[in-house]
């Protein structure tokens, strides 16, 4: 046991650091390079570069310091050391970009004439960055740590947190940046979002169906003759009727919903059936951790 939790944190840390890599080139690389924005801290640091030219390595962790010490103190040593390890090493890889670009060794991708396409590639980067840091526990501070305080004390949403203090960020930048460019972070911020859920919740997706059913051992071992599936029965009762039934759960792959909706409606046409999308499916059959 001992071993598996030391490689899992090392996981972690590995693909954290990853993750932070991949968000600091997309930063320089295509946002700052094409003077769009992001939210949250970041934004805060973006809008101190383009006012005066800090660089934004030094003004994320320093705006980051005050909130670690609070999110420390409140939220304890453990929810907090991978994300303080998340904000570090994006600062890192900052510093790490803004010597590269410096020296000549890295050009950034400037196209103000083509924002559309700055915009997608961000967002892509920008994203994959996050989702990378978010599925393995870590977060990049800033707006995180005040959602999470938001959620603890005052039991608002951490969505609406993170989202309304990144609408304040980008909106400042009304002051500062063109509408247009504006405009276009928005569209990065959106694909960066798919982005975020679709590494954080699997690229795996799978559907997961409940039926209820007068046939349920029957169309269990349909199931598993059929598909090869695990099937689990659970007992239920009709409230109106009061009649025993079974109610049948089982999960596919997206290629196997159309076989298994026919086969249901084979061994019993009244049988009722609600069909879910699932994520991140672990275990014999899908895929293992």
């Amino acid at each position: 046991m001992y071993n598996w939790r030391q490689w899992d944190l090392w996981k972690s840390v590995i693909f954290i650091m990853l993750g932070s890599a991949i968000y600091a080139f997309g930063l320089h690389y295509f946002v700052i390079a094409n003077q769009l924005m992001e939210g949250g801290v970041t934004g805060i640091a973006l809008l101190l570069y383009y006012a005066g030219e800090l660089p934004p390595s030094l003004t994320t962790l320093a705006l980051n310091l005050p909130l670690f010490i609070l999110g420390w103190s409140i939220l304890g040593k453990r929810a907090m050391r991978l994300t303080i390890l998340g904000t570090v090493a994006v600062s890192l890889f900052l510093a790490l970009m803004e010597r590269g670009i410096r020296s000549g060794l890295i050009k950034p991708f400037e196209k103000p004439d083509d924002l559309l396409l700055v915009a997608l590639y961000a967002g892509i980067t920008l994203g994959t960055g996050l989702g990378l840091v978010f599925r393995f526990g870590g977060t990049t501070g800033g707006g995180d740590i005040l959602a999470r305080l938001g959620n603890k004390y005052r039991g608002w949403s951490m969505g609406q947190v993170i989202l309304g203090f990144d609408a304040v960020v980008i909106g400042a930048a009304l002051f500062y940046l063109p509408q247009e460019r504006v405009l276009y972070t928005l569209v990065s911020v959106f694909i960066a979002t798919r982005m975020i859920d679709f590494i954080t919740e699997g690229a795996y997706a799978a559907k997961a169906f409940t039926v209820i059913t007068d046939k349920g051992e029957e169309l269990a071992a349909a199931i598993t003759k059929e598909l090869d599936r695990g099937v689990t029965l659970i007992p239920a009762m009709g409230a109106y009727s009061q009649a025993a039934k079974n109610m049948v759960y089982c999960i596919v792959g997206r290629a196997e919903v159309r076989r298994l909706k026919t086969l249901i409606r084979t061994v019993d046409p009244q049988a009722f059936m609600v069909i879910n999308d699932v994520h991140d499916v672990l275990g014999e059959g899908f895929k293992k951790e």
